[in-house]
């Protein structure tokens, strides 16, 4: 039996609806064409935002794995809102209450609840629209991070207008418009996918994945298993090969003096826990078990329903066959009343009725 959702889990589809009819807008290149202009700045704006989101929104202030100058950190906000996936605040407090809760039914977006839930379904809903300051008070104390978390709409609006001028029309339909829908679908996919495909090097208390493909499209988000592993760090590829655009571009960073302390796991952490190793896995047990625990409650209630509903049947067919007695008593009575009468009539002489 499928668990009917909360109200403030469920799709809102007034607020959805700019967010769907956004995926409408490459539909315009009908009209404007497709110039290589265009294209060019969709990567451009495509690589650049997800930095902005990888190794701003995500590594340092979700987990403050590097420091940043004041106005530094200004700039990395700012250039997180360009992507559309609101304030700094709201994204990094959210992020951490997933690590906090990962995979377990406080989770914000738990794939156990299903593609949809996990992609995108969670940011639909009305539950986590609000910014809880307080899972994020090393950051919400500063006013221009708040100010930027209230009015998330000026970086996007600034790079829309941007891109018309750099490349009119096109620009706005594939430069701006067609980029942000793939860095939106970029970045859902460490959520959906990230705990679901891919192969597990470490032992964690949840079910993340290291994937390459899901490493290129995100700058290096892909490492997901290696990131549960040490949250810490600034450097998600732990191995020489695992493509981590995102790092090198904070290390070219920090040679030039703008990040600062850039974490990095060390060789005991990068040898720890590796399921190679034999350690035993208990974060696949521990879903695994939930889950095999979910469907025997589903079938439980099933069964009962089942159940519930043989016992009304029964109990109406009683209750029918019961009526039926009754009936039938009422007329033997009245029938063996009619046979007295009779009896009476022929003993002593006199009519029926009389």
């Amino acid at each position: 039996m499928n668990r009917a959702l909360p109200p403030d889990e469920r799709l809102n589809v007034r607020t959805s609806l700019p967010f769907l009819a956004f995926h409408l807008i490459p539909l315009a290149a009908i009209w404007t064409g497709v110039p290589a202009g265009a294209v060019v700045l969709a990567v451009v704006s495509y690589v650049v935002r997800m930095f902005f989101i990888t190794a701003g929104y995500h590594r340092y202030f979700a987990h403050r794995a590097y420091r940043l100058p004041r106005w530094a950190q200004a700039v990395m906000a700012f250039g997180g809102t360009t992507a559309l996936q609101k304030g700094p605040l709201w994204w990094a407090a959210h992020h951490r209450d997933h690590h906090r809760w990962s995979d377990t039914e406080r989770d914000v977006h738990s794939p156990t609840r299903g593609f949809w839930w996990s992609h995108v379904g969670w940011i639909l809903c009305d539950k986590y629209s609000d910014t809880d300051e307080a899972r994020i008070r090393d950051f919400a104390k500063y006013p221009e991070l708040r100010w930027l978390n209230r009015n998330d709409w000026v970086g996007p609006v600034s790079l829309a207008v941007a891109s018309f001028l750099i490349a009119g029309w096109a620009g706005l339909v594939i430069g701006f418009g067609a980029s942000t829908i793939a860095v939106w679908h970029g970045t859902f996919l460490v959520n959906s996918m990230a705990h679901v495909v891919g192969r597990r090097r470490y032992v964690t208390s949840d079910t993340s994945r290291n994937s390459a493909v899901i490493a290129v499209l995100t700058l290096g988000e892909g490492w997901h298993n290696n990131h549960h592993h040490y949250q810490a760090s600034a450097r998600q590829g732990f191995r020489w090969w695992e493509w981590d655009p995102s790092f090198y571009a904070l290390w070219l960073l920090e040679r030039v003096g703008i990040v600062r302390d850039l974490k990095r796991p060390s060789e005991r952490i990068v040898q720890s826990n590796l399921i190679e190793a034999g350690h035993f896995d208990v974060g696949m047990f521990r879903t695994g078990w939930q889950q095999a625990a979910a469907r025997l409650a589903a079938m439980g209630d099933q069964a009962g329903d089942a159940l519930a509903e043989r016992r009304q049947a029964l109990e109406d067919r009683i209750e029918a066959v019961r009526h039926d007695l009754d009936a039938h008593r009422r007329a033997q009575r009245e029938a063996m009343a009619e046979l007295a009468a009779v009896r009476r009539a022929a003993r002593t002489g006199r009519p029926l009725g009389a």
